[in-house]
């Protein structure tokens, strides 16, 4: 994820001195397109906040319309209920991801653990599938009739703790890759420092951790919001939530669209809370500490009570893969039986596949030029980082809401009609992954290299692309890899809002977790498990090779 959730600078920074007067030039010696930046800029920003705040606003104007029907439903107990269930929920999950993410990240991201490149990369590749998958491996493992289940197990699965301890496992990675991350782009300096008087144990909570808290805030940020937004492991493993509450009143039989808007309006003042803490707490200060490296970071040698942080590692590690162990077995079968998998997949991976890359090619083409103005201070672009992680963090039920309130109209059934209102969603809900990053990659290419190139009479669009895009092409890639595993795995989302036949595959297996057969099931999941691996591999490949360089 590299910097992926951290937010870009903070409004108000200062800019360098402009090109022309360098060169000794005046005002009139601007050049012609000395706006380009500004208006290319306008144009972006503009369009990506009107294409995030319509569904919000036609939310907020349907709760003054439809919701007045279903306010009744606020006066009654049960929604208070599920949405303190909820929260109680979300906050255990981001506890245990906490408690997990902050210890390994520091110990894959600075101490000599064998093979750790590699056992941060299985760990983190849990956190790209979609929760419900290791939730379906752990009930083949743990439910009644699984390998290991019995009354007992089940019960302890099929309950809130089950969900929590599910949810921390799968999420965890969040916080572990912000806090590798983090680690990694510390001035060595600090941490050598203070090697010459203390243990590197000492030194690790003493220094490294203090420095990277905004980076451990803003994990947990992404935990909490993505656990609160969570319908899979939840409606699998029969909890009632509140996202579950709002998916029966569209997608349920007791289909009531007023009071699914109504529902939405507790959740309004969670969201200001939670875009504030991003503001207050992470912000400018995690962009901070994502700089560009300034030398090599040789790792720290464990000693003494250290030494147990090997097996520990390597046993959270493999603990975390146990379940995809479980669904590749469950899905063993004979060879005949690929022909019935692909038969019961239909077009759902196409569609999958085709609605990501869609999604990640627009997030990024947003976040490029929205990233490279927030490396450069512009203000106008920590109004989009806003709008962009409200998107990210607003709860997949309410945006479902406001798409489909906003798109079901006649003028609008070629989006709502087809796959396009899905990529759409991802746009809307997963840009900020590609803006931050892009801002990370493009805040560590020298400022100097594009004032050289506009002083010689490069265009706004050539400095971009030729200088800047071109000179960290693979951290790009990287954001365009990221946000296209966000897309290939969300459900909660596309559940709500699919067109018929364009069923993505997280909606296929979840619609035949209850009845379908489970080797198929499980086979299904295994294929989605597969489709992840491959670009997750190739990002893996890049950062590799761009390490060797």
């Amino acid at each position: 994820m590299g910097g992926a959730l951290s937010a870009p600078g903070a409004p108000g920074s200062q800019p360098g001195p402009r090109p022309w007067a360098l060169a000794g030039g005046t005002p009139a010696d601007r050049p012609p397109w000395r706006h380009q930046g500004t208006l290319v800029l306008g144009l972006f920003a503009g369009a990506f906040i009107l294409l995030a705040t319509f569904p919000l606003l036609h939310l907020l104007l349907a709760l003054f319309v439809e919701g007045a029907e279903g306010l009744g439903l606020l006066f009654r107990a049960r929604p208070w209920l599920l949405l303190g269930r909820s929260v109680t929920i979300a906050g255990a999950t981001t506890v245990l991801a906490l408690a997990i993410g902050v210890p390994l990240g520091l110990a894959l991201g600075r101490f000599a653990i064998p093979g750790r490149r590699i056992l941060l990369a299985v760990h983190l590749f849990g956190f790209f599938l979609p929760p419900f998958l290791p939730a379906l491996g752990w009930f083949h493992l743990f439910g009644r009739g699984g390998y290991l289940g019995n009354a007992a197990t089940s019960d302890v699965l099929f309950s809130p703790l089950g969900v929590v301890l599910v949810q921390g496992l799968c999420l965890a990675p969040a916080v572990t890759a912000l806090v590798a991350v983090a680690l990694g782009n510390l001035d060595p300096a600090l941490e050598e420092a203070a090697l010459l008087v203390a243990q590197p144990g000492r030194v690790a909570r003493r220094i490294s951790l203090p420095l990277i808290r905004p980076a451990v805030t803003a994990g947990g940020l992404v935990v909490f919001t993505l656990a609160l937004s969570e319908l899979g492991v939840p409606m699998f493993l029969r909890v009632d939530v509140f996202v579950a509450a709002v998916f029966a009143r569209l997608g349920g039989i007791d289909f009531a669209p007023g009071e699914a808007v109504a529902l939405c309006l507790p959740l309004l003042p969670l969201l200001a809370v939670i875009l504030l803490v991003d503001r207050r707490l992470g912000g400018a200060r995690v962009f901070a500490v994502v700089g560009p490296r300034t030398g090599p970071r040789p790792a720290l040698v464990l000693g003494g009570w250290g030494r147990l942080a090997v097996p520990a590692v390597f046993g959270v590690v493999v603990f975390s893969a146990i379940p995809l162990v479980v669904l590749a077995a469950r899905a063993a079968g004979p060879p005949a039986q690929i022909a019935t998998l692909l038969r019961w997949a239909g077009g759902a991976p196409g569609n999958s596949l085709l609605s990501a890359a869609a999604a990640a090619t627009f997030a990024l083409a947003f976040g490029v030029v929205v990233g490279h103005a927030a490396a450069r201070g512009q203000r106008v672009a920590w109004t989009v980082d806003a709008v962009a992680f409200l998107g990210f963090i607003l709860p997949a039920a309410v945006l479902g809401v406001g798409l489909l309130g906003a798109y079901n109209r006649a003028a609008t059934q070629p989006i709502y009609g087809t796959l396009a209102i899905v990529v759409l969603a991802f746009v809307t809900r997963y840009t900020v992954v590609a803006l931050r990053i892009a801002a990370t990659t493009f805040g560590q290419v020298p400022r100097d290299l594009e004032r050289a190139a506009e002083i010689a009479g490069a265009s706004y669009g050539r400095r971009l692309l030729a200088i800047a895009a071109r000179l960290d092409a693979r951290g790009l890639a990287a954001a365009w890899m990221a946000t296209f595993v966000f897309g290939l795995r969300d459900l909660e989302t596309a559940v709500l809002i699919y067109p018929p036949g364009s069923e993505t595959l997280t909606v296929r297996i979840f619609t035949l977790e209850a009845n379908g057969p489970p080797a198929i099931v499980a086979g299904l999941s295994v294929v989605h498990v597969l489709l992840t691996a491959a670009p997750f591999a190739a990002a893996a490949i890049l950062l590799a090779v761009r390490r060797r360089r």
